[in-house]
């Protein structure tokens, strides 16, 4: 793809406004992240920074910085000789991947359950409550991830937020384009109100057990559809789309 290409498709993904300085790097942050989420930037693009200044109008530091912030959400990964680039879906790693985050959000409702207020809980059912009736399966990806971080949200440790919120970012990626397909979404439900009655009730251990309960069937599912229909994860790229991806 020629330099002209690549710059006319970002134009088309992202806009080509210029942010205010001030508000420069949130914007640009803003702007790649919701792009990423809804697949419109694809996995395996390079994002240069430069490319990004020019279409913005701004210098390098805050796209520089935005990418950071990207690559600190596990939306972005650094490699040899192409820099930043869109991070690959969940994949045969699921597993692997899973079993971390059963760790990590484990400690963190642990530690989070005996610090959550009312307000937290009641912030918490409102994402179910939307769950209820929402059919974009794109939102129901993203309601999913706020959920689960407002049950860890008072864990003191932020370090290990960050952590969990990676993966609840791969997994909302993955789900706005495959939960439609995996039949998850009354089950996860079930699920999300046991875990919130027990998390309001104090109950740590049991919330825990229920936590690991529900990633493990997660976990399941989408091995069973990766295996079943592994030609619609790869979600094969528009033609813009792949030459994109050639440079």
């Amino acid at each position: 793809m020629r330099r002209t290409e690549k710059e006319q498709f970002l134009r088309e993904i992202l806009g080509d406004e210029q942010p205010p300085a001030h508000l420069a790097r949130a914007v640009i942050e803003e702007k790649l992240r919701a792009a990423i989420l809804d697949g419109r930037l694809p996995s395996g693009i390079a994002l240069r920074q430069q490319e990004l200044a020019t279409l913005f109008g701004v210098s390098r530091m805050p796209v520089r910085e935005a990418l950071r912030q990207l690559e600190a959400q596990g939306l972005l990964r650094v490699e040899t000789h192409k820099g930043a680039v869109v991070a690959p879906l969940i994949n045969e790693d699921a597993t692997d991947a899973y079993a971390l985050r059963s760790l990590l959000e484990s400690e963190a409702l642990r530690q989070s359950i005996p610090l959550l207020t009312p307000d937290d809980i009641n912030l918490a059912r409102s994402y179910i409550d939307q769950l209820e009736s929402e059919t974009d399966y794109a939102k129901m990806g993203t309601l999913n991830r706020l959920f689960h971080m407002t049950l860890y949200s008072r864990a003191p440790n932020k370090r290990l937020l960050k952590l969990v919120e990676e993966g609840l970012n791969e997994e909302e990626r993955f789900l706005r384009f495959n939960l439609k397909s995996m039949g998850l979404g009354k089950l996860s439900q079930h699920d999300h109100l046991e875990l919130l009655q027990m998390a309001e009730a104090g109950a740590v251990e049991p919330t825990i057990n229920a936590l690991v309960h529900h990633l493990n069937r997660g976990v399941e599912a989408i091995n069973k559809y990766l295996i079943s229909r592994p030609a619609e994860v790869a979600r094969p790229a528009s033609a813009s789309r792949k030459r994109a991806l050639a440079r």
